[in-house]
């Protein structure tokens, strides 16, 4: 595996991952992006220029760590309160950024067996932005290699709400409260019908722009987790940082409660 792997890299990230061991690489990563705005700010652009190299920025991180053999990445796109927090001439410039993405994207996902999933309140989004998201996942089924889950609409509490009420319509089919209070709701229930129900929990989650928050994203998943922040904003992270966090992490002792896991 090392020495496919090594071709698929440039210089730079071949250093980096000459470095690493690759049998104790994360099984999954999570990456809060963060920085477009700021990233144009520094530059005098607008906002959404910033943006736009951010999807740079998705694409050069995805097919490293595809290269690389991760098996899960997940990103975090488009939260529930960015619906909010930003103009609305951002947010539909977002949404029509999102579908040049996955419309463009899907040829680079097929080259290197990328399959692509959602997390989140997909439901809400505009029609138009659900017919091809779900277009770019069917293109992208058969594909083997690393899953790619895009956190679009998401929100942790929301996902957590999400859950319950899973849990009580589920009941509500099979005996009603009666049943609910009968059958004990512990941690597995609940894993069961969260949206992340078919993906391990992240080893590490990576945030970017130097901001020390989870900013509502997987709060469930991320118990166990470490977390790796850097000042490089999202716009400026390439496989190279992403290489970087996988050295700092392998430098680590994990520790699941009262258990420790050493990763170096």
């Amino acid at each position: 595996m090392r020495t496919s792997v090594i071709t698929g890299l440039n210089q730079n990230e071949r250093e980096l991952f000459a470095t690493l061991d690759p049998k104790r690489l994360p099984h999954h990563i999570a990456i809060i992006m963060d920085g477009n705005g700021r990233w144009a700010k520094k530059r005098h652009l607008p906002r959404v220029a910033g943006h736009k190299r951010g999807v740079e920025a998705v694409r050069g991180t995805a097919e490293t760590a595809a290269r690389i053999g991760i098996p899960w990445l997940t990103l975090y796109a488009f939260s529930v309160e960015n619906w909010k927090r930003r103009p609305k001439t951002e947010v539909a410039f977002l949404m029509r950024l999102l579908q040049t993405y996955l419309k463009s994207e899907v040829s680079t996902f097929n080259d290197n067996n990328i399959r692509l999933e959602y997390i989140g309140r997909r439901h809400e989004l505009p029609s138009e932005v659900q017919d091809v998201m779900q277009w770019a996942q069917d293109a992208t089924a058969k594909n083997t290699g690393m899953v790619l889950t895009l956190a679009l609409n998401y929100g942790a509490r929301s996902e957590l709400a999400d859950a319950f009420n899973s849990i009580l319509d589920a009941a509500a089919k099979n005996g009603g409260l009666e049943h609910l209070r009968k059958q004990l709701i512990d941690e597995e229930t609940i894993g069961k019908h969260l949206y992340t129900s078919h993906l391990p929990d992240p080893d590490l989650v990576i945030r970017t722009s130097g901001e020390m928050r989870l900013s509502n994203f997987l709060l469930w998943q991320l118990a166990y987790s470490e977390i790796y922040v850097t000042e490089t904003l999202w716009p400026d992270f390439d496989g190279k940082h992403l290489l970087e966090a996988l050295r700092d992490f392998q430098k680590r002792e994990r520790r699941f409660g009262g258990l420790t896991e050493h990763t170096a």
